[in-house]
């Protein structure tokens, strides 16, 4: 039995889809064990074909397992009354294009035996967690941007209040500051005890709201860890001031030469391009505030 502590846990968990011939078969995963504790953002990382959609299905219960076994909220992946305490995010946003957004929520909140009352309730709040614009939020989706219907799609994922929220390539679609804006969502999600298993591309993303991560290849684990110990070069020591002068860097530079210290460097700091387009378009929006 897992423990109650862990929100997912895999026991040499593998998936080979089969061909016509014996030759012809394709290991998509080869004895994952992987844990993910309650309250943790973890990512799940790796190239194209190297099993995240396989594992994502696996712990959903769409597919079963060629052999191991994997439990979701401590029963086994596919238990449907733990399919009601899971929400999906897909990397497509399937929905229905000839709803408005309210009447796409209203919809999935009618399969969860909501009362009218509930529904209302639950639809207004999610719809303003996730920041979709009340002004278009009458309109079929068929005439929204991919950012806007994404953002639908989160909030379906959500409106059953899971405990455990899986999101494939969740910022697809958005522009930089719609991608900020998502992150800020799965930091609030953990902030309220929900567990995130994050599939993605955008290694940015993952960088800044996971907690731990894995990296698969070709069907298997090849680096797992927490993302700041991963991240961490050990034998390397960093000095950050402001108003340094070239003088003290070259004192400081040769001090550390006389000690032993190889490959120095001095220079000046850089921020990220992503943060600096952030802050441009978030400066800009608060002087038409005004």
């Amino acid at each position: 039995m897992v423990a109650d502590s862990q929100a997912i846990q895999t026991r040499q968990l593998s998936k080979v889809y089969p061909g016509f011939f014996k030759s012809q078969q394709v290991p998509a995963l080869t004895e994952l064990n992987l844990r993910v504790d309650q309250g943790q953002i973890f990512g799940l990382l790796g190239p194209n074909g190297s099993g995240k959609t396989t594992t994502i299905k696996l712990l959903l219960g769409l597919i079963n397992p060629t052999s191991g076994d994997a439990l979701v909220m401590g029963q086994p992946a596919g238990d449907q009354e733990t399919r009601r305490r899971i929400g999906y995010l897909p990397e497509e946003s399937y929905l229905y294009r000839f709803l408005n957004a309210r009447q796409t929520l209203d919809f999935y909140a009618r399969l969860f035996n909501m009362n009218r009352a509930e529904r209302r309730r639950a639809v207004d709040y999610y719809l303003d967690f996730v920041g979709l614009d009340p002004s278009v939020r009458g309109r079929r989706i068929g005439t929204y941007s991919k950012g806007q219907t994404r953002r639908v799609a989160l909030a379906q994922a959500l409106l059953n209040n899971p405990d455990l929220i899986i999101m494939d390539e969740p910022t697809s679609g958005l522009d930089p500051v719609g991608m900020l804006e998502i992150k800020n969502m799965i930091m609030r999600l953990k902030e309220a005890g929900k567990t995130v298993l994050l599939s993605s591309h955008q290694l940015a993303d993952v960088e800044d709201v996971c907690d731990r991560l894995v990296i698969l290849y070709r069907g298997r684990i090849e680096l797992e860890g927490a993302l700041r110990d991963l991240l961490e070069k050990k034998d390397v020591f960093q000095l950050s001031a402001r108003n340094v002068s070239d003088a003290l860097q070259a004192k400081l530079t040769q001090i550390a030469e006389q000690e032993g210290a190889t490959e120095v460097r001095t220079g000046r700091a850089r921020v990220r391009l992503e943060d600096l387009f952030k802050e441009l378009v978030a400066r800009k929006r608060s002087g038409e505030l005004r």
